[in-house]
């Protein structure tokens, strides 16, 4: 590599690393590396943009570890001199991403995550049950098992009720597929069956969904690995543009 190159690569990777940095809350450490050249930079593309961070948090969401690499990039050859990689084409992702009990469980408490945590609909014998997430918990006692205390509201037509749960549940691996260990009610009136069985199936569609969708990424999750105390994520994910933070 020449010296021209690497000093084009050190300007852009830092200024990308110095706008990422005012986006976020907070980042213990973060590093991005932009491999490209000047040649190419007028030309909007890029050969990779690598991401390494600790300690990332924004909007209430503390990510312990992240690291994240792309493929070739097309990109806005004039946002990319100030450091703001816009993507002109899509571009496939792979990431590693680390997060801990105690941020997760503070992430489900803040206004940003539960505003995504919208009411979804069941159909149970023909019928539409919508459940409301009230109260999560999650703990990672090891094992590979995760266990969720929550308490959810369920409304079937006129009739809304609250129920408390406890669900043990070891999620899927390139191995095995999730197995669940229990699912009591802790509190209420319970839940019916017919329910519980909807609720399964519908797990089960979401998990063997080909891929999922958030904002302007399409991912999935390659695999997860349950330690005490942590979940570390595999992800692909296609991104039609850099979120914006």
């Amino acid at each position: 590599m020449s010296q021209e190159r690497k000093i084009e690569e050190n300007l852009l990777s830092q200024a990308a690393e110095n706008t990422l940095s005012h986006q976020l809350d907070q980042a213990e450490k973060i590093d991005v590396d932009v491999q490209t050249d000047l040649f190419k930079i007028v030309q909007g593309q890029a050969d990779t943009v690598s991401l390494a961070g600790e300690g990332l948090e924004i909007q209430e969401v503390r990510i312990q570890e992240i690291q994240v690499k792309t493929d070739q990039i097309s990109i806005n050859p004039l946002s990319a001199i100030f450091g703001q990689i816009e993507l002109d084409q899509p571009v496939n992702t792979k990431a590693r991403i680390v997060l801990k009990e105690a941020d997760i469980n503070h992430a489900l408490t803040s206004d940003f995550v539960r505003s995504k945590l919208r009411p979804f609909d069941l159909n149970v014998d023909g019928k539409t049950v919508k459940l409301q997430s009230q109260k999560i918990q999650l703990s990672l006692p090891g094992d590979g098992k995760i266990q969720i205390d929550g308490i959810v509201g369920i409304q079937e037509q006129a009739h809304t009720s609250q129920v408390g749960f406890r669900s043990v549940f070891s999620p899927r691996t390139l191995n095995k597929p999730t197995l669940m260990e229990s699912f009591n009610c802790t509190q209420g009136e319970g839940i019916s069956l017919n329910i519980v069985v909807a609720l399964m199936n519908k797990i089960k569609e979401l998990v063997n969904l080909p891929y999922l969708e958030f904002d302007d990424t399409r991912f999935r999750i390659i695999n997860l690995e349950v330690q005490k105390g942590s979940l570390i994520f595999l992800i692909e994910a296609k991104m039609n543009q850099i979120p914006t933070l």
